[in-house]
């Protein structure tokens, strides 16, 4: 059940492009029991590649390879395998009348680039044979080969559908491995780090993970056994013990994001929420419809760049801004008022900030963000410093305002500004 995984692409090892295959990869084979002991990234190079994919056939059971089976001249992993395992390159029929019919079928011909892909190392066989989307098994010496395009959607599907089955066919039994990914906002690594300390002669056999994720940090819990039940219930009790030391920064667990999280308290509370932008530039409300239904509790926002659209659609007083300025305790706060009022919703949200990288002074340094919230009864606001370049300091300012809410919605105290 021990496999590995090797990235081919001149744009992975330049930097040009995400190694999202091998990632995904990854985790969809240890999600399944199956264990991943390396992943290499090639560029499209012979010798490389060869050297990689021999030196994964010495330890593995299965190996992935993505990349370097398109129609261009740099797509030259077939060619690669064939001469690795001695095998010739043939013309796989079946592949070659597929290519045919659907070409023929757009009212195309075939060209020597698009025959290219139906030529494999002899004794190949075709992965999902009459899709849209393929790739090429070889077995030897009992490893299995598996090459599977480069783009990230089809390599995904075969994945899914055809190679981890496959695999899972070979194994009479595995052991079960479950996998929990817990995200908190407002923590940094070394405060995670001290927090952990405490839990050391708690966790038992977990094994813990930290991905920072920016402005985000992710855990995970991995534990691996032979009993389902056991395994979920020590990873019940140490997420409990997780949970205690964490609360007030975890926000979700699993896929879930921010805005998801928020429209869902929303929903019960029954409860809606309007937002008034100024730095940020409509990122938040972004954010919040990229959610499906959220207009059951989103009721709309305004982005009021400038000082006259603060005026005109927030009321914001003018007084207000001579006084103290645009980024400003009293400002945000006007702002969260206004856009509570014109849309007549239960929480109004408000951020005013310098996003950089000019605008900034001695007072108001680029980073100055406030953040404001307006209810019935109650009205907040806060200074934050955040740091980086101006679309780090759009997100962070998204997601402290979007945790906000959360926070209120649960009773919490808000982050004190950083």
């Amino acid at each position: 059940m021990y496999g590995e995984i090797i990235t081919i692409g001149d744009e992975l090892t330049s930097g040009r492009a995400l190694d999202l295959n091998s990632r995904y990869a990854a985790k969809r084979l240890i999600d399944s029991g199956l264990k991943v002991t390396r992943i290499t990234s090639v560029g499209d190079d012979r010798e490389m590649v060869t050297e990689a994919l021999k030196r994964a056939m010495e330890v593995s059971c299965f190996v992935i390879v993505t990349g370097g089976l398109g129609s261009t001249n740099d797509d030259i992993t077939s060619e690669i395998v064939a001469r690795a395992l001695n095998r010739p390159l043939v013309l796989n029929e079946p592949m070659f009348q597929l290519i045919k019919s659907q070409l023929a079928a757009l009212g195309m011909q075939m060209t020597p680039s698009l025959e290219k892909l139906a030529w494999m190392p002899e004794g190949s066989k075709v992965l999902n044979p009459g899709g849209n989307c393929s790739g090429f098994c070889i077995n030897e010496e009992d490893v299995y080969l598996y090459f599977l395009p480069g783009v990230p959607g089809q390599m995904r599907y075969l994945m899914d559908k055809v190679v981890i089955p496959e695999i899972l066919c070979r194994y009479d039994t595995l052991p079960v491995i479950r996998q929990r990914v817990l995200k908190l906002y407002g923590l940094d690594e070394p405060g995670i780090a001290e927090l952990f300390k405490k839990l050391e002669e708690k966790t038992g056999d977990v094994v813990f993970g930290f991905y920072p994720k920016f402005p985000e940090n992710h855990i995970t819990l991995t534990l691996r056994g032979d009993d389902e039940p056991w395994v979920v219930s020590e990873l019940d009790r140490v997420e409990i013990e997780i949970r205690s030391l964490l609360e007030p920064y975890l926000f979700a667990r699993g896929d879930q994001e921010i805005e998801e999280v928020v429209g869902l308290m929303l929903l019960d509370r029954g409860m809606t929420l309007s937002a008034a932008e100024s730095c940020t530039g409509g990122l938040i409300g972004d954010r919040l419809t990229n959610v499906p239904g959220s207009s059951r509790y989103f009721q709309g926002g305004v982005v009021a760049y400038g000082n006259d659209s603060k005026v005109d659609l927030l009321g914001v007083s003018p007084k207000t801004l001579e006084a103290h300025g645009a980024v400003s305790h009293r400002t945000v706060r006007e702002m969260a008022q206004g856009i509570r009022r014109h849309f007549k919703t239960d929480l109004g949200l408000a951020v005013t900030g310098i996003a950089g990288p000019d605008g900034g002074t001695d007072d108001k340094p680029v980073g100055t963000v406030y953040i404001g919230l307006a209810a019935k009864k109650d009205l907040f606001s806060e200074k934050y410093r955040f740091w980086g370049k101006r679309k780090h300091i759009k997100s962070n300012t998204s997601m402290m305002a979007l945790d906000w809410v959360r926070r209120y919605l649960n009773g919490d105290p808000f982050l004190p500004g950083i």
